[in-house]
């Protein structure tokens, strides 16, 4: 607060009266699930609550993929069944070959050992090729990421089993990307490792051609001249195939994450180290009143870091004027109230 007894033009982050945690208020437009995050001594949930919440949501996401790919798969192995004479190369079962010519389609993979040869399946097959591609964009990798933080999560358990589970979820989120890097390249290491044995047992290749296979099948390079031609082979192939491409495009999708973070960390401590001009303390004075207070020094840092803009706090400022209704330059229920009430 000024020292002219003037109330500042923006709300502060916490009451100065109340209890000894700060107290965070929140807008219309602030997710209420981040609430808890922000006064994580004030309202601690129970170890049992959050493992729920976290299992719900991963249920639900699994839902969802259980359905588009069962209902992708379904579709492309009825299509493809029933076209199962327009398709040449090496074939085993006229339904498995269906459902691992999808799979090998969606995931762009393109072995050569089936191929559409007629006017009706390679329109089968380029309709097949983007909905398959918009699934595993879309919907797949979801599924990984979720899949990801759950080993994440035990993963840290295991590295820190004298901590409680709310200081191993804090750990988690502070260090989220990096150790979900590790996760998924953990993962990624096993699924080759399973499908370097599989093809050297199963399919009788020698161990560098086997290896050879599982490279230029995660990577969806699918030269042809070495795949899954038996139908055992298939049937691995067909969870195998998904599971591997999936886990390989999440993992370079952390690593650019964790780039991006590292030059985000970087940036943000170069901003905090620097020294204050007066050109700052200028620029941070919204209201032109010759001081700075808390929450004008906390918005002009953060748009220095790149984390808000000046389009962010003007329609963040239009939403507050809209609200204070006495135009007193901060917020009350009464405020709030009548703002309600004036709302058609």
């Amino acid at each position: 607060m000024a020292s002219n007894g003037m109330r500042p033009p923006l709300p502060r982050p916490y009451a100065r009266n109340g209890p000894q945690c700060r107290k965070y208020r929140r807008t219309r437009s602030a997710p209420l699930a981040n609430y808890g995050a922000l006064e994580p001594k004030c309202m601690a949930s129970s170890d049992s609550s959050v493992q729920e919440r976290s299992k719900s949501v991963m249920h639900l996401s699994f839902v969802k993929v259980a359905i588009f790919l069962t209902a992708y798969l379904g579709l492309g192995t009825l299509c493809f069944s029933l076209a199962g004479h327009q398709l040449k190369g090496e074939k085993t079962n006229v339904v498995l070959d269906a459902v691992y010519f999808c799979v090998v389609t969606m995931t762009t993979l393109g072995y050569g050992d089936i191929v559409p040869n007629s006017t009706l399946a390679k329109l089968l097959a380029c309709a097949f090729v983007f909905t398959g591609m918009a699934l595993v964009a879309l919907i797949l990798s979801k599924a990984a990421d979720y899949l990801v933080e759950r080993q994440e999560l035990l993963l840290i358990k295991a590295l820190h089993r004298h901590q409680k589970f709310g200081e191993v979820v804090n750990e988690v989120e502070t260090k989220s990307v990096r150790y979900k890097c590790v996760t998924v390249f953990i993962i990624l290491l096993v699924l080759m490792a399973c499908g370097t044995i599989f093809l050297a047992t199963v399919e009788k290749l020698d161990i560098v051609d086997a290896f050879y296979c599982v490279c230029c099948t995660i990577t969806s390079l699918g030269y042809g001249d070495k795949s899954f031609s038996t139908e055992g082979g298939r049937v691995f192939a067909v969870f195998w195939i998904l599971s591997s491409t999936t886990c390989l495009a999440q993992f370079f999708l952390y690593v650019a994450e964790l780039n991006t973070q590292h030059r985000q960390k970087a940036l943000v401590n170069l901003i905090l180290t620097r020294e204050i001009t007066k050109v700052d303390l200028e620029a941070a004075d919204l209201d032109d009143d010759g001081v700075v207070g808390a929450s004008e020094f906390v918005i002009y840092k953060l748009k220095e870091m790149g984390k808000i803009n000046q389009e962010d706090v003007r329609l963040v400022m239009k939403e507050f004027e809209a609200l204070d209704v006495d135009r007193d330059g901060s917020l009350s229920i009464s405020d709030v109230t009548l703002a309600e009430s004036s709302t058609p």
